[in-house]
This record gives C-alpha cells, sequence and structure tokens, in this order.
C-alpha cells in the first residue's frame, strides 16, 4: 500500500532525561474540558458538494457560534471529501497542513477509447516530479511549477473511466493531471468526480459529516458529551505528520514567550530527526506548544548538553498554562 512521505518514516522515541510533569499545570490534550476543545480544537470534515470550503467553515462557525473557523486547504464546490476545519483559537494550526501531503480518489473519463494497458502505462509515466501551470480559475499566479506525485494507482477501468488513487505534494491540481494524462494518451480526458480521501495525518477513515458536527452540538448541549468528543479532536493531532520534541515543565514559559529550545529542556525526542527539519514541541502531557526548525539533528541532540536544538517561529501555547519556575518532578 502507497504511503504519503510522512507515513514512510517509522520515528521512535528517544530519552535524553527523564522527567515526570507536574499535575498542577496543563493537561492531556484528551482531559480538555468540552469549552476548551471547542476553542482548540480540529474537526476531520466530509465536505459536501455544492458549497465551497470557505462557506463550510463558516457554516462550523455558526453552529459553535465561535469568533472564527478555519479550512486547510480550498476544495472546489463540486469536490468532497478530507477538510480539516480549526476551531476559534486554533485556526493558525491549518497553515501546517497547508503543506503536507494529500490524497485523492478521482473518476476521470478518457475521450476515447483506448488499450487499458497503455493508459496503466501513461498513468505510471506521472508518478514522480512533474510540471504543471495552473488553470486560469486558480488562486496562486499562471507559472509553471514543479510538483511531486508520490504515488498514482489505477483501481478499476470501465470502458472509458479510469478510476485511480494518487499520492501528491500540495499544491498539484488534479483536474489539470487529468487534461495532462489526456494529452500524454492523444486521446483528451478530463476529471469526472474527485474526492480527497487524505491531509496529513487526517483521512477518510473517521471524516465526520456536517449533520455529524451539528447534532453533536445539540447533544452537548442537552448534557451528552459523547458526540462533541467524537467530532472534535485536539488541535494536536494537526502535527501528527512531524517529527516531535517533549521538553521539562520548566522549559514550557520561556518557549510560550517565543525563545529558541535549548538542548538541555529537551526530555525526549522522536528519531531521524534532520537539520532544518520542521519539528512540533510538546510537554510531557503531550501539549502542543510551538513549531521550529532544527538546527542539529536527533543524535546531536540526544549527545550534546549545550547550544541551540530549535528555533522557534510559531507559539500555540498560550504564556502562563505553565509558570516561569515550574518544578519537574
Amino acid at each position: 500500500m502507497n504511503k504519503l512521505p510522512f507515513e514512510q518514516i517509522n520515528r521512535e522515541i528517544l530519552i535524553k532525561k527523564e522527567y515526570s510533569t507536574n499535575e498542577k499545570y496543563g493537561c492531556n490534550p484528551y482531559d480538555r474540558d468540552v469549552k476548551q476543545l471547542i476553542e482548540y480544537g480540529i474537526i476531520n470534515l466530509n465536505k459536501p458538494e455544492g458549497p465551497t470550503s470557505h462557506q463550510v467553515s463558516d457554516y462550523v462557525q455558526k453552529i459553535f457560534n465561535i469568533k472564527k473557523a478555519g479550512h486547510s486547504g480550498t476544495l472546489d464546490p463540486g469536490v468532497t471529501g478530507v477538510l480539516p476545519i480549526a476551531l476559534d483559537k486554533a485556526t493558525r494550526i491549518v497553515q501546517t497542513l497547508l503543506k503536507t501531503g494529500k490524497e485523492y480518489v478521482c473518476l476521470m473519463h478518457i475521450h476515447k477509447k483506448i488499450d487499458e494497458q497503455e493508459t496503466r502505462n501513461v498513468c505510471d509515466n506521472f508518478v514522480g516530479i512533474i510540471k504543471q501551470i495552473p488553470p486560469i480559475k486558480s488562486a496562486v499566479k499562471r507559472q509553471e511549477r514543479e510538483r511531486e506525485i508520490y504515488y498514482l494507482d489505477i483501481l478499476e477501468i470501465d470502458g472509458q473511466d479510469v478510476l485511480f488513487r494518487i499520492g501528491c505534494e500540495a499544491g498539484l491540481y488534479i483536474r489539470k493531471l487529468c487534461f495532462q494524462i489526456g494529452q500524454k494518451l492523444k486521446t483528451g480526458a478530463h476529471m469526472q468526480q474527485l474526492i480527497r480521501s487524505k491531509v496529513g495525518a487526517f483521512t477518510d477513515k473517521d471524516w465526520v459529516s456536517l449533520q455529524d458536527v451539528k447534532d453533536a452540538y445539540e447533544f452537548f448541549k442537552e448534557g451528552d458529551e459523547q458526540e462533541i468528543r467524537r467530532v472534535i479532536k485536539p488541535y494536536e493531532i494537526s502535527v501528527d505528520h512531524l517529527p516531535k520534541i517533549w521538553v521539562s515543565d520548566n522549559t514550557v514559559d520561556a518557549l510560550c514567550h517565543g525563545a529558541n529550545l535549548y538542548v538541555i529542556g529537551i526530555s525526549k525526542l522522536h528519531d531521524k530527526i534532520n537539520e532544518n527539519d520542521e519539528v512540533a514541541v510538546f510537554t510531557l502531557k503531550d501539549e502542543l506548544i510551538c513549531l521550529g526548525k532544527a538546527t542539529m539533528s536527533s543524535e546531536e541532540m540526544l549527545k550534546k548538553e549545550k547550544g541551540i536544538a530549535i528555533l522557534t517561529n510559531k507559539v500555540f501555547m498560550e504564556r502562563g498554562v505553565y509558570p516561569r519556575y515550574a518544578k519537574n518532578i
């Protein structure tokens, strides 16, 4: 089974220094009350056909009566599938998903009959780096650019209809890809139907509908939290595609103020971190503190006692959750 790049890396957790976390500060993301979950939650929504991605975000915002909601990666009105919706104070997290890999299931119609094996051969040749000019109706500048296709698996061919699953770099246009395949086949082709099945760690395995979201909130108002906890996930899962570092309690507040992470503050970390990798930094209760860029590898972080390990570039945890001089246990 083909996987997106981050799914191909099996990471182990390395222990630098054993710490226990003080239960007085913060809490495990799954132990947050529903009010906090709505403030710092994300929904793996199955976008319906018809409305724009912005309209869907607006529907969710109105359901919860919150100040804002934001989506990660626009889907055309006619396209359905995975559309992560971040709630209220979590909206900045969607930026981390814009660059991650995506997966789609596409139904392409070829304009003339052609040998099935030729279709398969041509599709196989599109795996790798390809060039595209964004379509006229797009939000980006129309200039040729390169994007990578990680895999393209034909699931079924029925006459001139081709059903395939594709994993690709963010920013690849599937509608344009179908046109390009049609050019190579010298028959012409177009995209007939498209479903997004994966955005980073969000997949079609546990997506929910807008009706699910509305029903869950109504149940919650009646005193039943079960459905809303199923529908809204802690925003921490948005960075499941990134390598992670966990820090001691007394390191947290400095990071919340934008400080860089020094190796002395690291408790444990993922292996296979390379210099310049984007890394997510967590508390020992698995709360997301910030994102940053690694200045050294996992091995160096593990061995060194001095130096900056992570250059902090985006802070998510609010100041004061952990006191400045929090004591580790």
